[in-house]
């Protein structure tokens, strides 16, 4: 069965980004992004696929959902219109990851099982935020302090989390 999972860095306040562009760049939690998320299908929004520096993201089935129905990429992706076609692409994988941004976090949030967070030690300045979380509903499975260095300039809690009652999510035919 699928295990729909959702992966994120966020600041103090749930900050996700500013103008389209990470917080800051943290080569410990993007490196930790890419080992968790190697080998599996990455699910983004239009705005977080034009946003990465390396498109497709290597080693990972890359869909992209848009509402814009004309929408064409010049790199290779799969692209759909709702949340649910993502899901279908991706049904009878072991698993495949939410990676953002700020609206399809929200569309998904209550859709998932696991939650890789990335908790920055730091407060920013953001005009995109991720979606409140109820934590009464989730288990913390692992959690790893990562203090600053002379790389990443923040202090980092890698947290992976599991829903207490696990939910079947797949788009209806």
């Amino acid at each position: 069965m699928l295990n729909l999972c959702m992966i994120a860095a966020v600041g103090k306040n749930l900050e996700l980004g500013k103008n389209n562009q990470l917080l800051c760049h943290l080569p410990a939690d993007l490196k930790r992004f890419k080992t968790i998320t190697s080998g599996f299908p990455v699910i983004m929004g239009d705005r977080t696929w034009e946003s990465l520096p390396i498109k497709p993201l290597p080693n990972r089935r890359n869909i992209v959902i848009t509402i814009d129905r004309s929408y064409k990429s010049e790199k290779p992706c799969e692209i759909v219109h709702t949340i649910e076609d993502a899901v279908e692409l991706v049904k009878n994988e072991e698993k495949a990851f939410i990676i953002g941004g700020a609206t399809i976090y929200r569309l998904f949030i209550n859709k998932i099982n696991t939650l890789y967070l990335t908790r920055i030690e730091a407060d920013f300045e953001a005009d995109v935020f991720f979606p409140d979380i109820d934590f009464e509903k989730w288990n913390l499975i692992e959690e790893e302090v990562y203090e600053k260095d002379e790389k990443n300039v923040f202090g980092m809690r890698f947290q992976v989390f599991g829903r207490k009652e696990k939910l079947s999510f797949l788009a209806k035919k």
